[in-house]
């Protein structure tokens, strides 16, 4: 640790983040939060007590040496805080902007307990965007093992274990359905989040250590997992869940009415979010109107913001209290004039003669005891309806598995809502078959996704000890 007392530890304050102005950032899809300049960095990084039972690394999914990279840091070495930072965590730039540190390695800090935890998250941001500037991308080890690993997806899950494995000598090669990188890092959470040269920064990151990545392979119709099998010593399945939910009530197949997945899909891989209006399939609804209380449909709302709306409309049925949203991103929402229309439940999604979407009919709720999730459940009130005016709506419930890989593999278990079920390897009841991430968890954040992709990468390194690989056999 750096030579500084607890007491004078204790006596800094924690530092804030550089935004933009609200009013402005409504209106671009520019990142709203600017990052730390590196003084504020390393006085923010001193903040750290360096506690013998490292809270914070048990409160990660992906055990980052949090009090190590800290030290350096607060020591002006930013390489070797990089470093460090390297070898736990294979997409540090992505995880420092979208990870839920409040509830994870920050929500463990013993700082929080008589005030403000120090700002991990924004830490590791500063150190992976000054690596990238500064420092060169790790290589593939000399050594090889001549094992071949299938990943399929290339979201936050299968780009982790992807990097884990290529470090342990192993070859990788990637799988993905879409025509570009990222899953849900690319198609699902918008540019002012995370911008997409971030995504390709990190992913040049894991082909500079030799992965191997194809697009537009959609596996269970391009290629089936056991053409995969045959191919490769072992498979990583984490292709996500990506079948949206919906609301179950009439009016739904209006025109107008997206579902979370297709409005942010459309906005980020087809760059509605340039202003290149005329490209991009989309419609801009003046007023919309926004189900659902997390992070995607925070990012959804405040899409619709961006993209010209005059009210964009979150209704969640439960309080503020209750929403499963990020505290930052519910605080940067209200900053931009987002409308909060809370213990609302929806009845009906209303047309106009030309079949458009012209209204929602919703009711009036109140919290009642908790239910399974532990938060308190939704109660209709009686004679509560009314009508809320709009031309779109989005809904962002949630998704569930997708499936066509998994219809294609009869031998593959599933559990009763579809998901692959994998024991804590992340072994499936396929030999030498892992999974993680969406398509085991159901919806999940991704910080979860990478945690079950470091640990099946060590999984599959031990499983394929002792085997002679394929290619040499």
């Amino acid at each position: 640790m750096t030579e500084l007392t607890i007491k004078e530890r204790m006596a800094i304050q924690r530092t804030t983040m550089p935004e933009q102005d609200p009013v402005e950032r409504a209106q671009n899809f520019k990142e709203v939060n600017q990052g730390l300049p590196l003084e504020w960095a390393i006085q923010e990084a001193k903040r750290c007590l360096g506690c013998k039972k490292r809270p914070c690394v048990d409160g990660c999914p992906v055990n980052v040496h949090i009090p190590e990279f800290l030290d350096k840091l607060a020591e002006g070495d930013v390489a070797g805080a990089a470093t460090i930072l390297r070898v736990d965590n294979a997409l540090p730039a992505t995880t420092g902007r979208v990870c839920p540190q409040e509830m994870q390695c920050e929500g463990k800090c013993v700082r929080g307990k008589k005030g403000q935890p120090v700002a991990i998250g924004w830490l590791e941001r500063f150190v992976a965007d000054w690596a990238a500037e500064n420092m060169e991308p790790d290589k593939a080890p000399a050594e090889q093992t001549g094992f071949r690993v299938a990943v399929i997806g290339s979201g936050p899950g299968g780009l982790t274990a992807a990097g884990e494995l290529a470090r342990a000598g192993h070859g990788v090669h990637v799988f993905e359905a879409l025509h570009d990188t990222g899953g849900v890092l690319r198609y699902g959470i918008p540019e002012f989040r995370l911008p997409k040269r971030i995504v390709d920064q990190e992913v040049e990151n894991l082909r500079s250590l030799g992965v191997e990545i194809e697009c537009d392979v959609i596996v269970g119709r391009t290629l089936t997992l056991s053409e995969i099998r045959d191919d490769f010593d072992a498979v990583f399945v984490a292709n996500g869940a990506g079948l949206p939910m919906f609301l179950n009530v009439p009016g739904e197949n209006l025109k107008g009415v997206y579902s979370a997945n297709e409005y942010l899909t459309r906005t980020n891989l087809m760059g509605a979010w340039t202003g290149d209006v005329t490209g991009t399939p989309i419609f801009r609804g003046r007023r919309v109107v926004v189900f659902g209380g997390g992070n995607v449909a925070m990012d959804s709302v405040r899409t619709a913001k961006r993209l010209g709306a005059e009210r964009a409309i979150i209704a969640y049925r439960r309080g503020k209290e209750e929403m499963p949203a990020r505290v930052e991103e519910v605080h940067h929402a209200e900053e931009e004039g987002i409308e909060f229309h809370l213990l609302v439940a929806p009845l009906e999604i209303l047309e106009d003669d030309k079949g458009w979407v012209r209204a929602v009919r919703l009711q009036k709720m109140e919290l009642g005891e908790p239910d399974a999730s532990g938060r308190r459940r939704p109660v209709a009130v009686p004679g509560s309806e009314f009508e809320l005016e709009c031309d779109a709506v989005v809904v962002a419930l949630g998704t569930v598995a997708n499936p066509l890989l998994t219809n294609a593999e009869p031998d593959l278990k599933l559990d009763k809502w579809g998901n692959i079920i994998a024991d804590e390897s992340q072994a499936t009841s396929l030999d030498g078959v892992f999974a993680g991430g969406d398509i085991v968890r159901g919806g999940a954040t991704v910080i979860l996704a990478m945690g079950d992709g470091k640990c099946a990468a060590q999984s599959i390194d031990e499983y394929l000890k002792g085997k002679t690989p394929k290619a040499a056999a």
